[in-house]
C-alpha cells in the first residue's frame, strides 16, 4: 500500500529541510545509535530514515547496504501519519499497509518492523528511528521505551546542529552590520577631520579615525577566523600597520616583523591599541619640522606561551622630565600592558623613544581586587 501523503506536507517538508542533514556524510552520534538500537531490541537491522519528497534517506544504518529506498516502499512514510508517534508491524505480510511492499516480497525479506517518530519542535515528523527483523517479532515493553529515548536523543542531536547553524548564519548577519556600522563612522571621522578648520581638532580627529579602524581590522580578523576563538598575529599586525601607514606623512616609514602567533581576540585588541598610541605619538612628536624617521615594530617569536613586544622611533625623543604617567596615549599605552598582565618598559633620549612589553598570547586572569 502506497503511504498517503502528510496532511501538511510542504510544512513537513520544510522543516525537513531546515535540519540540513540530508545527504550529509555519516556521524558518529548517529551511526552509534542505531547499532545501539539493534542490540537493544535483538533485529539485524535499525536506521534512522528521513522521508524526503520521494525517497527516504537514511542518515544512520546498521545491518542495510543501501542509503535510500523510495518513498512509496518505505514504511518510515507509514510511521509519520501516527498520531502515538509509534508505529509497531508484528508481520508485515499480514499488514495491509506493508503486505505488497517490495521489500517485504522481495530479497530483503522483511517482516518486522517498529519505529518512533522523529518530530521536530515545531511538531513536524521528519522521519523515524526504526528497527527491523527479517522474522516476525515484537518488543518487549522495555525495549519501546528504549527506542523511544533513542529517538529522542536523535531528534536533539538534529535540533542542536539546526540551533548551532541559526546561531552562525546570525553571527555572519551581525559580523556584516558591525563592519558596516564601524566603516560608516570611520568615514564620517574622516570627513569631520577634512573639515576641521583647527588644527589640532584635526589631528584628534584622525586619531579618532585610526583606532576605529583598528577595531575594524581586529573584527576583521574575527571574521575569517574559523572558530572566531583566536587571532593571527601575523595577519592583524600588518593590517594594523597598513593603517596606521595610510596616516602617516611622507617623512615618516613603519617597518615591522610579525611571527606566527595565535592570539587571544583580547590580547590582539590590546596590542592594536597600544601600537596605535605608540605610532600616533610618534608621528605627532617624535620627527618635527618633517624631519625625516622610522617608527618600528619587532615581536619575537613566542616562548612558553609569551612573546616580547618592542617598539621603537628614531625621533628626537620624550622631553626632558616626561614620563610614561604624563600624556594620554601613554597612559592608554600603561593601561593596554597592566590589562595583558605584562611588564612594560619605557626609554627615551636622543636616539629616539623604545617602549618593550612581555606579554601572554592567551588572556590573563583577572586578580583579586583588579
Amino acid at each position: 500500500m502506497k503511504p498517503p501523503l502528510h496532511p501538511d506536507e510542504a510544512h513537513r517538508l520544510s522543516i525537513l529541510r531546515s535540519f540540513e542533514i540530508l545527504d550529509t556524510d555519516p556521524e558518529a552520534p548517529f551511526d552509534d545509535v542505531v547499532k545501539l538500537a539493534s542490540a537493544l531490541c535483538g533485529t539485524p537491522v535499525s536506521l534512522i530514515s528521513l522521508v524526503d519528497e520521494d525517497r527516504q534517506w537514511f542518515k544512520a544504518r546498521h545491518g542495510l547496504d543501501i542509503d535510500s529506498t523510495p518513498r512509496e516502499q518505505s514504511i518510515c512514510a507509514h510511521a509519520i501519519l501516527q498520531d502515538d508517534d509509534f508505529l509497531e508491524v508484528p508481520d508485515a505480510t499480514k499488514d495491509p499497509r506493508t503486505a505488497d511492499n517490495p521489500l517485504v516480497l522481495g530479497d530483503e525479506h522483511l517482516r518486522f518492523y517498529a519505529g518512533v517518530v522523529l518530530r521536530s519542535e515545531e511538531g513536524s515528523p521528519v522521519g523515524s528511528l526504526c528497527v527491523i527483523d527479517r522474522e516476525p517479532n515484537r518488543l518487549t515493553p522495555l525495549q519501546r521505551d528504549a527506542l523511544r529515548v533513542l529517538a529522542a536523543q536523535v531528534i536533539a542531536q538534529m535540533e542542536l546542529k539546526r540551533a548551532l547553524s541559526k546561531a552562525e548564519l546570525m553571527r555572519h548577519e551581525v559580523d556584516h552590520r558591525v563592519k558596516n556600522s564601524l566603516q560608516s563612522v570611520s568615514a564620517l571621522t574622516r570627513m569631520q577631520a577634512r573639515s576641521a578648520s583647527n588644527e589640532e581638532t584635526r589631528l584628534a580627529l584622525l586619531q579618532v579615525g585610526r583606532r576605529i579602524e583598528t577595531v575594524a581590522a581586529l573584527h576583521e580578523q574575527l571574521y575569517r577566523a574559523d572558530r572566531a576563538e583566536t587571532i593571527s598575529l601575523a595577519s592583524f599586525g600588518p593590517s594594523v600597520c597598513r593603517l596606521i601607514g595610510q596616516s602617516a606623512p611622507p617623512n615618516i616609514t613603519l617597518s615591522a616583523d610579525w611571527p606566527a602567533a595565535d592570539l587571544d581576540p583580547s590580547v590582539a585588541a590590546a596590542l592594536g591599541v597600544i601600537l596605535n598610541e605608540f605610532a600616533s605619538n610618534a608621528i605627532k612628536h617624535a620627527f618635527p619640522d618633517g624631519q625625516a624617521g622610522t617608527i618600528s615594530c619587532r615581536v619575537d617569536p613566542p616562548v612558553e606561551g609569551r612573546c616580547k613586544l618592542t617598539l621603537a622611533d628614531n625621533g628626537v625623543g620624550l622631553p626632558e622630565g616626561v614620563t610614561a604617567k604624563q600624556g594620554l596615549g601613554m597612559q592608554v599605552i600603561e593601561a593596554s600592558a597592566r590589562q595583558l598582565g605584562g611588564t612594560f618598559a619605557l626609554a627615551s633620549g636622543p636616539d629616539g623613544t623604545r617602549i618593550t612589553l612581555d606579554f601572554p598570547l592567551q588572556e590573563a586572569e583577572a586578580t583579586p581586587g583588579t
